[in-house]
């Protein structure tokens, strides 16, 4: 891992951004200004900033005020890069960071024609790069009626209100969370499992934390 002191730790979206500068300096041989990176990551100009705002305090990239193109890479950033590039255990920085190859289609019904059309799939082409949006593991099995396993991950998004049979992220009794169906009664919500071993959860004191938009299952 990365040489980077503990309380300093890089986030995933840093380490992009970082990635990003260096594939723009690669090709440009100048730094990207703000609006550059976040048409190069797809996301918001004040998401840019913020994120390249905490690199700078990282000392990872240099702080030229007054300057449109002042995200230049430090060597200590450069340093943690190559590391990053080397180690087994993280995604590699690149053009697809994040994304795996895409290369056509495939029939679930009658075959078709095997074409390939090579393109570059990641979870942010998929569900949005919104901070809205985020992963959780999956612990326990009362949901895999549904294909959702323990170790699977499901792809959330932040919501203080689901429809009838959504699967949710339930906070009760404002300690405890849960995956479930959401159902709203009378008086109460019904939180469903997707499993015959347990039964269904009733709560007057249920807050929706976010809904279920994606699932990572893996065979």
């Amino acid at each position: 891992m990365a040489s980077i002191s503990k309380n300093q730790q890089i986030t995933p979206r840093q380490l992009e951004v970082l990635a990003a500068i260096s594939r723009f300096e690669g090709r440009q041989c100048y730094s990207p200004t703000i609006a550059e990176l976040a048409s190069e990551l797809n996301v918001s100009r004040t998401t840019v900033f913020e994120h390249v705002a905490g690199l700078r305090g990282k000392k990872l990239v240099t702080d030229s005020k007054g300057r449109a193109r002042s995200s230049r890479l430090t060597a200590k950033a450069r340093r943690l890069l190559e590391e990053y590039e080397s180690s087994a255990d993280v995604l590699a920085v690149g053009d697809n960071f994040g994304g795996i190859a895409l290369l056509g289609k495939v029939a679930a019904g009658s075959p078709i024609e095997a074409v390939e059309d090579r393109q570059s799939l990641s979870l942010g082409d998929m569900f949005g790069t919104s901070d809205d949006v985020f992963a959780l593991e999956v612990s326990g099995d009362s949901m895999i009626e549904e294909g959702i396993d323990s170790g699977d991950y499901v792809i959330c998004k932040r919501s203080q209100s689901a429809g009838s049979g959504q699967i949710v992220v339930a906070i009760m009794d404002e300690e405890e969370v849960t995956l479930k169906r959401f159902y709203r009664e009378k008086d109460r919500v019904r939180l469903e499992p997707a499993n015959e071993a347990y039964d269904p959860i009733y709560s007057d004191n249920c807050k929706i934390e976010a809904v279920v938009i994606g699932l990572l299952h893996r065979y």
